[in-house]
């Protein structure tokens, strides 16, 4: 059974790793032939069971001991800083006000 362990250890930076693993592994099976706890200080099954790190199959948050199918993706990720909404929301005051097509702010008077 031919399966991909994704690793995500920073922004833009992601390791893959192509395994062949028997039939009836699990996804910690997975985690362990891709030898992923080498890749980062961060990264053990500690971090993983305590929520640091998060697992998943296909974008599917999973447990460990999930049997794994043929062509299977294993992404691990690392826990978010920030909300995404609200960061959206802190990007969108700092641009200031939109104003609709054709209207122009009007210049300060020096």
């Amino acid at each position: 059974m031919h399966v991909e362990v994704l690793v995500g250890l920073a922004p833009r930076d992601v390791r893959l790793v192509r395994l062949s693993l028997p039939a009836g592994s699990t996804v910690r099976d997975a985690l362990f032939a891709a030898d992923v706890w080498a890749m980062s200080e961060t990264l053990s099954l500690n971090s993983l069971e305590s929520g640091v790190w998060t697992v998943g199959v296909w974008g599917r948050k999973e447990r460990p001991g999930h049997v794994l199918r043929d062509q299977d993706r294993v992404e691990l990720v690392r826990q978010l800083k920030v909300d995404p909404k609200e960061a959206r929301r802190v990007r969108y005051r700092a641009q200031g006000e939109k104003l609709p097509r054709g209207i122009s702010r009007p210049k300060p008077d020096k």
